[in-house]
């Protein structure tokens, strides 16, 4: 690997919450059971989540002094709803020892298992629940990991091992929230249509260019930031030498990683949306790793880009991404 000059003097942290862009769990550890099909969900039926409150309580846009967010309700043993961060790149759920406590449920002994940040990894126990229910999508008899912390404050991690088959529908504007079976619909007059293709872990994947660089984009709704990993950062430097600043990235396995700011092109993701950033961070990720996207250049699109949106609809059944720009933006997210 080349070497590149990096800044001491201008030494940061970014600091990514717990699930930030994904939970894994290492297949050597534990592997996720396949969700169970439920009989008693209805195709037709959607269930809405409607909240009017002084501060967003599931869904936050993307502002100067936050980033955004999606909490989603589920009812877990019945009981809640719960908070969870829905997280598009996690494979497996989880939840915060609070929400134990408050279930009445104990670890299950002997059953500790290894989970993975972005950086890092750490043992973790586990508790088993006999349900998670939100909107049309039902899990049953799920081993769920016990983390400390969760994005934001949030009572846990809800993954996409529920989602195959769902349409979900975030309005970042009006703080509204679904999750339901998708109907194969088209997208709605006025959004753009980005095709989906599914990586490891049924990662959802768009294609995408930073400049004149084509990438791989991950959409990420449980990171924080907007990551790239070395592929891209030695191809950016390949078209234009610059200096780097020295940064960091800590994950919710307490583990700190080095890592390297430089500035950007626009990221164009499709024909029609392009994000200006003036910087981006770049690490040899130990997520990417797991991924198997070291070679090609590929990037991890964060909340810090997401949340700017209007509205986002993800629908795994037509691997599509159906997105509305908020007013003004003009296509353009930062």
């Amino acid at each position: 690997m080349r070497a590149h000059t990096a800044i001491p003097a201008n030494h940061r942290c970014l600091t990514m919450a717990a699930a930030s862009v994904a939970l894994l769990v290492s297949a050597l550890a534990w592997t996720a059971e396949a969700p169970p099909a439920d009989p008693d969900v209805e195709s037709g039926e959607l269930q809405e989540f409607v909240i009017t409150a002084p501060e967003p309580r599931y869904v936050a846009s993307t502002r100067r002094d936050r980033i955004g967010r999606i909490w989603t309700p589920v009812l877990i043993n019945g009981r809640g709803p719960f908070r969870l961060a829905l997280d598009t790149s996690s494979a497996n759920s989880a939840i915060r020892a609070q929400v134990v406590a408050k279930l009445g449920i104990v670890p299950v002994a002997g059953e500790s298992i290894r989970v993975r940040g972005v950086t890092g990894t750490s043992i973790v126990s586990t508790v088993r629940v006999d349900s998670m229910v939100i909107g049309d999508m039902a899990l049953e008899n799920r081993r769920l990991p016990v983390i400390a912390d969760a994005m934001g404050g949030a009572d846990g991690v809800l993954g996409n091992e529920g989602l195959r088959d769902k349409r979900i529908y975030i309005d970042f504007v009006n703080d509204f929230l679904s999750i339901r079976l998708s109907r194969d619909e088209p997208a709605p007059d006025g959004f753009i249509t980005i095709p989906i293709t599914f990586g490891k872990d049924y990662l959802p994947v768009v294609d995408a260019r930073v400049g004149r660089i084509p990438v791989k984009a991950i959409i990420s709704t449980g990171g924080q930031s907007t990551l790239g990993n070395l592929a891209t950062r030695d191809a950016l430097l390949e078209q234009r030498k610059q200096e780097g600043t020295v940064e960091a990235i800590l994950d919710v396995t307490d583990t700190k990683q080095d890592a390297e700011g430089y500035r950007i092109g626009p990221i164009a993701i499709g024909d029609t949306i392009r994000i200006n950033m003036p910087r981006m961070i770049f690490a040899d990720l130990g997520i990417f790793k797991s991924w198997e996207m070291t070679s090609e250049p590929t990037l991890i699109i964060g909340m810090d880009a997401l949340g700017l949106l209007d509205t986002m609809i993800i629908d795994y059944r037509r691997a599509e991404l159906h997105v509305r720009m908020r007013e003004g933006t003009r296509k353009v997210l930062f």
